[in-house]
């Protein structure tokens, strides 16, 4: 299912297919979304949702995670490929599914987050966009660059993990929750890309930069993340229990890729 909604969002749907996504995406995430949206704590001001969120982060940053520990410490060369195949249906493409949330924002909000982007794809920079530090990282491995090798055989989860932001941007009700993930995703990146970086240089990988650029430059994306939350909530005000809804869901699909992608690189390539 996700593999096909995958295609499909990569794709000019017809009438047909648009009804296709819709249905998946709701099968998918409709209730979840609804459950996880009820379930938020009643946050009194955006400050405090903001503190809660610090506190989740440097929370999440302490336990660590097995799949991340493996990545750091254990992952072999070979299982280490697998997991960087496993997510090169990202990599290949980075935040071009994000576009779309632009002009569902106001304009000051929006440009807070095309700010973001703009780093995303290196500034006009071919060489430094985040995609082809991938590809970059992709070639040292001798490893294919064209997307399309990745598309069978990978995992429900990693597909997911794309997914979830074409719906974000693209059709989530609210974009607040997409604001919710999004500045949970760049924050929690400083911390969950180390494993990557640690693993990268362990196994004398040198080109390394899409960890470890991710590493420098994604504190200021989690700053103007914020900035973005300020200025809507500043414009029209923020339904508060949707940002965190954004933040839940994108902490659930984000660790569910990672761990079925360690699982997998440990069954492959023991």
């Amino acid at each position: 299912m996700m593999r096909r909604l995958y295609q499909l969002n990569r794709s000019v749907p017809t009438a047909q297919e648009y009804a296709e996504i819709l249905e998946i995406e709701e099968k998918w995430l409709g209730q979840r979304i609804c459950e996880l949206t009820a379930a938020a704590p009643h946050f009194a001001s955006r400050t405090a949702l903001f503190t809660a969120l610090s506190e989740r982060l440097r929370d999440e940053e302490a336990a660590g995670s097995e799949a991340d520990a493996y990545i750091a410490e254990h992952a072999t060369l070979e299982q280490f490929k697998v997991i960087v195949g496993e997510f090169a249906v990202d990599g290949l493409v980075e935040s071009l599914s994000h576009l779309p949330i632009v002009p569902r924002l106001p304009h000051r909000a929006g440009m807070s987050v095309f700010r973001v982007l703009i780093d995303e794809l290196g500034c006009g920079n071919v060489e430094q966009a985040h995609s082809q530090l991938y590809r970059d990282l992709l070639t040292e491995l001798d490893m294919s660059t064209d997307l399309e090798s990745y598309l069978d055989g990978g995992n429900e989860e990693s597909y997911a993990y794309v997914n979830l932001f074409h719906w974000l941007a693209r059709r989530a009700p609210a974009p607040e929750t997409f604001l919710g993930a999004y500045a949970y995703f760049e924050s929690s990146v400083l911390f969950a890309f180390k494993c990557y970086a640690v693993a990268a240089k362990r196994l004398g990988i040198s080109h390394d930069k899409y960890y470890t650029e991710h590493l420098y430059i994604d504190d200021f994306h989690s700053k103007q993340m914020r900035t973005a939350l300020m200025e809507l909530d500043a414009e029209r005000g923020l339904d508060l229990a949707k940002v965190w809804a954004g933040v839940e869901l994108t902490s659930e699909v984000a660790a569910t890729a990672t761990e079925a992608a360690v699982a997998k690189a440990r069954e492959v390539a023991p």
